[in-house]
């Protein structure tokens, strides 16, 4: 029996996963998405042609291969109606060619959840988390909590009156705001994406992988977000509301431990975060403003600015011990370019110690950041296409980074186009 690859970020999520599953999917019969929800926005470049997908697994683009969207993923029926019409737009359409199904088991997004996710970060204030609103904590909320709704809850022939029953707990809910809305439109498009999403075939996720694997097919798990925002062990309370780890594949798709094969972790040449919450590394200055503005760094779903910093080894190092990374991908080298000299945090300085490790209390104790100067490479590595090109200094800095994380770095992405990537090992 073959086993799941799993593949995930290292960081605060925006780490490029959706590039990296898209140039790796020619080699795998199924992609399966296995957490999060539309709060992800996977960038995908080729052909001169750019897409995010917010819910669709990244090997959508892939003729051979096909698409899941697991159980432990939360689904806004708009927002994946939307996506999918797009995609049929640009000459893509999953559904027709029969590249993707659904898991009965995974959860819906109802208007009433987006409405209290804004509700809920107004009353916040400035102590917000830098939610997208996209209604994903409050849905897992009701997950938990055993109120929810799944998808395969709407070919029951009383879904509208389970759906009824649980607006009226919202609204109840919502009453204890200063919060103004108006539900009428949002139900409507709500109910006509739920249609349209019966067209797609529904799945048990858990049946659908494992028998994969009996067939002997080769199989990926495709994570949202990042490590360090899983709902565990992120920099809580600033994370996202479920688990970005490898642990979370199991529980997502429905598949046992000891089915997990290769586990690849993404991260950046540097480092970035979205929204509220600790960030070590970050650089609040023009340094971090280039990094960017170079970089582009802007949300694909929010469009919200990403906070910049250099790389930070601690964080990484805890990231690789919890998922049991086997590779790590490197990605936007080509943001570094122009840089005479980068930086990498090798420790922090933490309660008068010295410590490589990620602790605690990272937020009323902020670690300050001991930081190693670099060479930097001064090329514009976005025309390497072959690994002898690499220059020598880049080649050190992932010489120096490989012996920090004691992990191989097995690819190198040198832009965003999925051919600006570099087999290395």
């Amino acid at each position: 029996m073959t086993q799941v690859d799993v593949l995930l970020g290292l960081q605060w999520g925006d780490e490029g996963k959706g590039k990296i599953v898209d140039v790796l999917s020619p080699q795998y019969d199924l992609i399966a998405r296995f957490q999060g929800g539309p709060n992800a926005g996977h960038t995908l470049e080729f052909d001169g042609k750019k897409f995010v997908l917010n819910t669709i697994p990244s090997g959508i683009f892939n003729e051979k291969t096909m698409n899941l969207i697991g159980n432990g993923v939360v689904i806004d029926p708009i927002i994946l109606k939307r996506e999918l019409d797009n995609l049929k737009t640009a000459g893509h359409d999953p559904i027709a060619k029969g590249k993707l199904v659904i898991a009965r088991k995974a959860h819906l997004i109802l208007p009433t959840h987006q409405l209290l996710d804004a509700a809920n970060e107004q009353k916040m204030g400035k102590d917000k988390i830098g939610s997208t609103l996209k209604g994903i904590g409050p849905t897992y909320m009701d997950k938990t909590g055993r109120n929810g709704l799944r998808i395969g809850d709407t070919t029951l022939p009383d879904f509208k009156e389970r759906y009824n029953k649980l607006v009226e707990k919202h609204k109840e809910m919502l009453s204890h705001y200063k919060f103004e809305y108006d539900l009428a439109e949002k139900e409507a498009a709500f109910f006509e994406a739920i249609e349209f999403i019966k067209s797609i075939p529904h799945v048990d996720s858990e049946h659908f992988v494992n028998g994969y694997l009996k067939e002997g097919k080769t199989v990926l798990a495709e994570g949202a977000q990042g490590t360090l925002l899983d709902v565990d062990f992120g920099s809580y309370p600033f994370v996202t509301s479920s688990n970005t780890t490898t642990a979370g594949a199991c529980t997502g798709l429905g598949i046992a431990p000891n089915k997990i094969g290769s586990v690849f972790g993404i991260f950046k040449a540097y480092c970035t975060r979205v929204g509220g919450g600790p960030f070590p590394t970050e650089l609040d200055n023009e340094v971090g403003e280039n990094l960017r503005q170079i970089g582009h760094e802007f949300g694909a779903t929010t469009g919200r600015a990403r906070r910049c910093g250099w790389i930070d080894l601690p964080a990484l190092k805890y990231a690789i011990m919890l998922n049991g990374v086997t590779d790590l991908i490197m990605m936007k080298a080509d943001v570094l370019d122009g840089f005479d000299t980068i930086y990498a945090c090798t420790h922090y300085e933490h309660n008068g110690e010295t410590i490589d490790y990620m602790p605690y209390d990272i937020i009323s104790v902020k670690p300050v950041p001991v930081l190693k100067a670099i060479e930097g490479w001064k090329t514009d590595v976005t025309k390497v296409n072959k690994v002898e090109e690499i220059p020598a200094q880049l080649s050190n800095y992932i010489a120096f980074l490989e012996k920090e994380l004691e992990v191989p770095v097995k690819y190198l992405s040198v832009g965003p186009d999925r051919v600006q990537t570099l087999i290395l090992n």
